[in-house]
């Protein structure tokens, strides 16, 4: 029997033990499904893609019933390391090899619509979840920040883009006191926040929408007929249209999808307030992301911890000891805290795709599904969702845009992902060790 990750590494309707899920705005307990509902749309999943697509559904006058097995924001969205970053996963040189300039240009502003999505509904729904600007690429060889300098050029010169600040050795380290970093670029169009106040506050704004939110609500069966039949343990949805918003927690829902996005499993570690020590490990308050192929990443709360995102996983059950987890690539990017105390360490499974950019897909006339975002979901999963409900209605340029983009099933299907991944992911790591 296959793994559900919907509850291997989770207590039922629980939140993990994060510093997100300690310090959010107390959300709605929602209730779960029980009997038969209608609604023009139905969503399965409510992470960011999800409550997008319900709030902008239901402020467009459509009945919305949203579902989730667990809890709003249980899954990637409220658990990430809450960077909005510009662009695409990938950047904007790899994209204009892979689908021409044209479509490189269009995915660009797409990118930086989804960023000002973002932004506009924290402000628009006052959502308090200390928004701030500014996201750094770091690099630890020379050859990366010759690359980094390269394309922050690149996309001053052919986009017209003007917030990336060049940061040699001594601007970077004056940024981030790592001896590991040797340059980098800083994106002041980019931000970060509190990624779980986030998704709680966009659910409020979809309920006060109109959009129904229906929690411990796992989907077991659909049936797509002339109506979409959603069948969850103790109740069914009938609905016009069916958005399949799930990501990693999609399991067998839909074998299209699922063929072509991988649940991965990632870690994040919050130490005990550092107070002024803060500033030996970030001077500026912005988020960072180095160059490795296992990206570490890491920004400071607002109560001046560091949380720290990083360390491989192998398989899809949580580590036993997550912190030790962390620790360890945060003592080689800080080495003076090798011994600080960590305060709260959690886990959590995205999704990714062959090509590290999102799968948005028209699976049938009446369900879209998008997901795979790689780990660039702030910004790409919300603005997934309005997309997904500007074409319910009609308006599908953006979103055949992002499904114009080349997405190819893994080798082997469902059963060997798991396999592939540990391949993958020890050769990726031997290389980023050894250099290559």
């Amino acid at each position: 029997m296959a793994l559900n990750l919907l509850h291997a590494n989770d207590r039922p309707g629980k939140y993990p033990q994060s510093w997100y899920a300690a310090t959010a705005t107390p959300g709605v307990h929602y209730p779960s499904l029980s009997g038969g509902v209608r609604a023009d749309v139905c969503i399965v999943g409510a992470g960011y893609t999800g409550l997008s697509a319900a709030l902008h559904l239901a402020e467009a006058g459509r009945s919305v019933v949203l579902l989730d097995a667990q809890r709003v924001g249980f899954g990637a969205s409220g658990r990430n390391g809450g960077q909005l970053g510009s662009g695409q996963r990938q950047d904007q040189e790899a994209l204009e090899k892979m689908v021409g300039q044209q479509d490189a240009t269009h995915l660009w502003a797409l990118g930086e619509e989804a960023k000002d999505l973002v932004k506009s509904l924290i402000a628009k729904h006052q959502i308090d979840c200390h928004l701030k600007p500014g996201v750094a690429w770091t690099a630890e060889s020379a050859r990366d920040v010759r690359h980094l300098h390269d394309y922050g050029h690149h996309l001053q010169d052919r986009y017209g883009y003007d917030q990336i600040e060049i940061l040699d050795q001594d601007a970077c380290h004056a940024m981030c006191p790592s001896p590991a970093y040797k340059g980098g670029i800083l994106d002041h169009g980019a931000g970060h926040l509190h990624p779980l106040n986030f998704a709680l506050g966009l659910a409020r704004a979809a309920t006060a929408a109109g959009a129904q939110i229906y929690e411990r609500s796992e989907v077991f069966a659909i049936e797509d007929g002339p109506q979409v039949e959603v069948r969850t343990g103790e109740g069914t949805v009938r609905a016009d249209h069916l958005i399949l918003a799930c990501n990693g927690y999609l399991g067998g829902l839909n074998e299209q999808v699922a063929a072509r996005v991988m649940p991965i499993n990632n870690f994040v570690a919050a130490t005990e307030p550092l107070g002024d020590a803060a500033a030996q490990v970030l001077a500026r308050d912005v988020a960072v992301a180095d160059s490795k192929f296992v990206v570490n990443y890491f920004r400071l709360s607002h109560d001046k911890r560091l949380l720290f995102g990083g360390g491989e996983s192998y398989g899809y059950r949580f580590p036993s000891d997550i912190a030790a987890k962390v620790r360890g690539p945060m003592s080689e990017i800080f080495p003076h805290l090798r011994d600080v105390k960590i305060d709260y360490a959690w886990g959590g499974t995205l999704g990714i795709t062959m090509k590290r950019l999102p799968y948005l897909a028209r699976v049938s006339p009446r369900i879209l599904s998008a997901s795979g975002y790689s780990g660039h979901g702030v910004g790409t999963a919300t603005h997934a969702g309005r997309l997904m409900a500007e074409a319910v209605a009609g308006q599908s340029d953006g979103f055949n845009t992002m499904a114009r983009i080349p997405t190819t099933p893994f080798p082997g299907g469902a059963r060997m992902r798991s396999p592939l991944l540990v391949l993958a992911m020890t050769w990726f790591s031997l290389r980023d060790r050894l250099g290559v």
